[in-house]
């Protein structure tokens, strides 16, 4: 049976599966991805380099075959595995490997790449009311979208472990209690200077790891700009700077405990080779909501996203007909939610139009 989605082919999900509520916020974003890559448009890139002797955010592009690691395969050629584990990572953990959005595979079962989908709105409601060049999106990153940041990171650099534990030895070994809300307050500093270190030595390393995609609307309304869809690209350094360029304070907030479990989670491998899951990313809580790690403002991300393509996104509207197949597959969304209200009432319109000029004619 056919998913109704450009390219998805493939997949542990059934047709039905892809339109409720809790998979289509990936499954969609996969078909925009698939359909990019047929049709050979790039992703924004979002990666870390250095400016002026400083690490920054730098925008570019890079193609989709990248970000799923499949060299030339065409999507009828890969397996979309949702909501899994990469397996090639859990020689990393002495626990249970966490899910991740989507799992890239060929026909065989090879593993190629871990994909985290963040399905946003442009704009978002605080920056609506800007000119729309300072239009942005929310980004909310999970727990588990930073324990594959690190892993991941570590995938590519093992084979400099004993430089890296000389990176973060002296901090992390003199820190008594890793769950102490005061003890780790007036560390995080530290860390952050042991990351900074880390990051510039090994940057060439980094990979794209977060799937952005942007669906544009004309302001606050449910109506879909003209230029309707995007997909930014994060490799994993970059998506780290989201919390650790945050500012620190007396009491451990969010993004200092992100900071905070990266550090623990790339030393703890460089001595070992092996860390567990459990402690670092479900025990270091301090308090806070465990399964959120920080939701940087649509300001915030505009700051870093500086490419002219989220004023004018590479996506036309009309090409959603393209991505989600006809006929019959848009009776499938729920307009209850605000991505599915938006396509739906696209649709709808549609097919007001061409009626209207069918009874014209």
């Amino acid at each position: 049976m056919s998913s109704g989605l450009f390219g998805i082919e493939h997949t542990n999900r059934s047709d039905k599966q892809h339109w409720t509520k809790n998979c289509f916020n990936s499954s969609f974003p996969t078909a925009l991805a698939c359909y990019m890559m047929e049709n050979k448009k790039k992703a924004i890139y979002a990666h870390l380099g250095v400016v002026g002797g400083e690490l920054k955010i730098v925008c570019d592009e890079i193609e989709i075959n990248e970000l799923f690691r499949c060299g030339n395969k065409k999507a009828g050629e890969l397996f979309f595995h949702f909501e899994t584990k990469f397996k090639p990572y859990q020689q990393y953990c002495t626990d249970a490997l966490d899910s991740i959005d989507l799992v890239v595979k060929d026909l065989d079962g090879n593993y190629l790449a871990p994909v985290e989908v963040k399905l946003t709105v442009l704009p978002s409601s605080a920056t609506s009311t800007r000119p729309e060049t300072e239009w942005g999106s929310e980004i909310v990153v999970r727990t588990a979208t930073t324990s594959y940041l690190a892993i991941g990171i570590w995938d590519q650099v093992k084979l400099e472990r004993d430089r890296i534990r000389d990176i973060f030895e002296d901090t992390c070994a003199g820190i008594g209690s890793w769950t102490n809300d005061y003890e780790m307050a007036h560390k995080t500093s530290d860390l952050k200077t042991c990351l900074e270190t880390f990051e510039k030595e090994f940057l060439k390393h980094q990979r794209p790891l977060v799937m952005q995609p942007l669906w544009k609307t004309k302001g606050q309304s449910p109506i879909l700009d003209d230029d309707a869809f995007d997909i930014v690209v994060w490799s994993d350094m970059a998506f780290s700077r989201l919390f650790i360029d945050t500012e620190s304070g007396d009491t451990m907030s969010r993004p200092m405990r992100a900071t905070a479990r990266m550090s623990k989670c790339l030393w703890e491998l460089s001595k070992s080779g092996r860390i567990r899951i459990d402690s670092i990313y479900r025990q270091m809580t301090f308090n806070q909501q465990n399964d959120k790690e920080v939701a940087p403002s649509g300001t915030v991300w505009r700051g870093y996203i500086t490419s002219n393509r989220v004023v004018k996104p590479c996506i036309t509207k009309d090409e959603v007909n393209k991505i989600i197949l006809s006929p019959g597959y848009f009776e499938r969304l729920k307009p209850e939610r605000r991505l599915d209200q938006t396509l739906y009432m696209y649709h709808m319109l549609e097919m007001m139009s061409s009626k209207s000029d069918s009874s014209g004619d």
